[in-house]
């Protein structure tokens, strides 16, 4: 393993414009959404946090039905293509601006893959307050990509992805999430992860990504 000296470089992702998995060097920018769409992005996961968590009163959920109806109007109205969504192209916020992953920020993207620190909030709950084994399989498969892209630089989709979950992963709590390229094979790469709570092991993974032929989706 390298020391780290390499920062993460993440217009590296992709060769060039593609329809699957990463997005083109071209797509990726940091001003779609204006300034404030990370406060947004937040309010939206804070949002999540809340609904998984609140027991709303008959009265309120009435008055809250009608407040996220504007809202949806309003996004509704603001709607494009995947293309051209914020969502997954700010690489300046955590997971890339997508509220569908667990926020996580890259610390190193290198030869040695990819080294991120990664929080499952309450909206990822599982029970007892540790994360949904779900969650934690999706973390996998998105910083997997990371690692499979650099190995081969390109693009890939994911064959197969298993987890070991060795022991609970908590929620509310920054953790450390590595994945890696083991081997190639051809288009194949074998991938490997784990992600700790400081020095215990809370999970690991193995995967097999394979590299999108030109035109492949």
């Amino acid at each position: 393993m390298s020391d780290g000296a390499a920062s993460p470089d993440l217009s590296a992702e992709v060769e060039g414009p593609h329809e699957g998995g990463f997005r083109a060097r071209a797509a990726i920018t940091t001003e779609r959404g204006g300034p404030r769409y990370g406060e947004f992005s937040e309010q939206v996961r804070t949002l999540m946090d809340n609904v998984r968590y609140a027991c709303p009163t008959p009265e309120l959920v009435d008055e809250l039905i009608d407040t996220l109806a504007e809202i949806n109007d309003k996004l509704a109205a603001a709607r494009i293509d995947e293309w051209h969504s914020p969502s997954g192209t700010r690489i300046d916020l955590p997971a890339r601006g997508n509220i569908n992953l667990p926020p996580f920020d890259v610390t190193y993207l290198n030869d040695d893959g990819a080294f991120a620190t990664l929080t499952f909030r309450d909206f990822h709950l599982g029970g007892n307050n540790a994360a949904h084994g779900g969650q934690i399989a999706v973390a996998f498969d998105e910083l997997g990509g990371y690692a499979s892209a650099v190995a081969i630089q390109g693009v890939s989709r994911t064959a197969y992805l298993t987890v070991q979950y060795r022991s609970i992963t908590p929620l509310n709590t920054p953790l450390q999430i590595r994945t890696w390229a083991d081997r190639i094979d051809g288009r194949k790469v074998y991938v490997k992860g784990t992600l700790h709570d400081g020095d215990r092991l809370c999970a690991e993974m193995e995967a097999l990504f394979i590299k999108l032929n030109p035109g492949q989706r």
